[in-house]
């Protein structure tokens, strides 16, 4: 039988450096430990293709360079010398889009792996905007890797994230582009590089038949184990670096026969490879020098690990809300941002909160608006159906609580909903705050307008003005 060893990252969101992660101890609560960094998974890399040589593939699923100032100040750029070190061969892509489809083209051309989508088309002739696929040789097989974007960014993000171009969920085309890489490319094997998320993935494998592995990415899954599900290898490996996922395949007669899988902590017992060190050194350099500087404390952990709300985007609503005078606020239930321990907040920090600093935004909103909207949100994080689920987590709220039962059909989900400690009034107009269009679309409100004040700005605001900032415990959301 012939070895293989598949390396992945999944959701970087640009976390070049080791951080502060939340893991479960043994008996099941949280604890923070200090996990990733690109110079400590480029270490591993090397390590296990000094094991395999000649059998390794590493695959990242994109999500790789937006989510700290580090990449969005640069526009991904430079995070590209150490990426490239890690010797990938091949990516996927979503965040990548907020820097528009020609800033993503640019990003692709400095990389020395392609970007792969057979779903995402321009609009002007219907062609794709990346490679498809590509064969890579490896212990003596052809190997096919065929890439899957993420279907979303036309459909729940900014526009000028998709000017030009669109985008599917590729279950449609994926068979096709089977059939051509065993056929005309005489492939041994086949791999899905996708993301567009472990729910869709699991759907997409039980339809489409013919791929060897699928290697998964976009919802953060923390993958201690590998599942089968149509004779498909499926694995995810969590975020922000802080996990590598091994995948070792015996292939025997064109199959996989076994497999055996590892979730891998990227923690100090690994060794940081000394050259990527220094491209990381280097790329810092140019970062602004305030951004070590501590604004505040926090008394509880600041996180996103939750579905129906979370103390940082709490703490983030509070800091809008303050901004703009107001006492609702909404802001996206976003799932990237690494978890930030009780104690000292600096201005890095609140970057990584928010790394897009958009305005903050005020908006009038009727009471049957704000449940048409909550409804759409339900219906995109709960679908019945993987594909029609678009967002993150739950919307983040303020001054709003919520009873949804999540099972309930689109449209009435929602059970009670209160709007500043009272039944909410359709009739009734409301002003709230909120940042981006993904926490209020442009479909709902009127009177929308930009604040003078950014995010990070009023997060900062927040923290100097109370110094030490405790989030508030009460919760908003409640599914029953």
């Amino acid at each position: 039988m012939t070895q293989l060893t598949f390396l992945q990252i999944n959701d970087l969101h640009g976390y070049a450096l080791p951080h502060h992660e939340m893991v479960r101890d043994e008996g099941g609560a949280w604890t923070f430990a200090e996990l990733g960094g690109i110079a400590r998974i480029a270490g591993l890399f090397a390590s296990v293709r000094d094991e395999r040589p000649g059998g390794v593939i590493a695959l990242d699923n994109g999500d790789t360079f937006h989510g700290t100032h580090l990449a969005v100040a640069s526009r991904g750029r430079a995070l590209v010398p150490a990426m490239n070190a890690l010797a990938l061969d091949a990516m996927a892509v979503h965040w990548e889009f907020a820097y528009g489809p020609e800033g993503v083209c640019d990003l692709a051309k400095l990389l020395d792996c392609p970007v792969l989508a057979i779903n995402c088309h321009r609009q002007a002739d219907d062609q794709l905007l990346f490679p498809p696929y590509r064969i890579v040789e490896r212990s003596g097989l052809r190997v096919a890797i065929i890439g899957l974007a993420c279907p979303i960014v036309d459909k729940t993000m900014p526009a000028s994230f998709s000017a030009g171009v669109y985008f599917t969920i590729g279950n449609r085309e994926l068979p096709r582009w089977i059939a051509h890489v065993r056929q005309e490319e005489k492939a041994d094997l086949v791999v899905v590089l996708s993301h567009l998320g472990f729910p869709q993935d699991v759907k997409l494998a039980g339809e489409v038949d013919g791929v060897d592995v699928l290697v998964s990415g976009h919802t953060h899954n923390r993958m201690d184990e590998a599942i089968v599900v149509n004779g498909t290898v499926i694995f995810q490996s969590g975020c922000h670096g802080s996990f590598v996922g091994r995948l070792d395949v015996e292939i025997k007669e064109g199959k996989v026969a076994s497999h055996r899988h590892q979730l891998i902590p990227v923690d100090a017992s690994l060794a940081e490879q000394p050259e990527v060190v220094d491209l990381i050194d280097s790329a810092i350099r140019n970062e602004p020098t305030d951004l070590s500087q501590t604004v505040g404390q926090i008394t509880a952990a600041l996180h996103r690990y939750a579905m129906l709300s979370s103390t940082m985007d709490d703490v983030l609503l509070e800091a809008i809300a303050e901004a703009a005078g107001t006492r609702i606020a909404f802001s996206n239930g976003w799932r990237y941002g690494a978890p930030i321990p009780p104690g000292p907040v600096t201005v890095n920090d609140l970057w990584n909160i928010i790394p897009t600093n958009p305005p903050v935004s005020v908006v009038e909103l009727t009471g049957a608006e704000i449940v048409e909207m909550l409804e759409a949100n339900l219906e995109r994080t709960f679908a019945a159906d993987p594909y029609e689920q678009m967002g993150g987590y739950v919307k983040r709220m303020r001054g709003v609580k919520m009873y949804f039962k999540a099972e309930n059909p689109p449209g009435h989900r929602i059970d009670r909903l209160f709007v500043e400690g009272e039944r909410v009034d359709p009739l009734k107009s409301y002003v709230a705050a909120f940042v981006t269009a993904q926490g209020v679309p442009a479909k709902f409100g009127h009177n929308r307008r930009n604040l003078e004040i950014r995010a990070v700005d009023a997060l900062r605001g927040l923290f100097e003005r109370r110094r030490t900032v405790t989030p508030d415990p009460t919760p908003t959301v409640f599914e029953i």
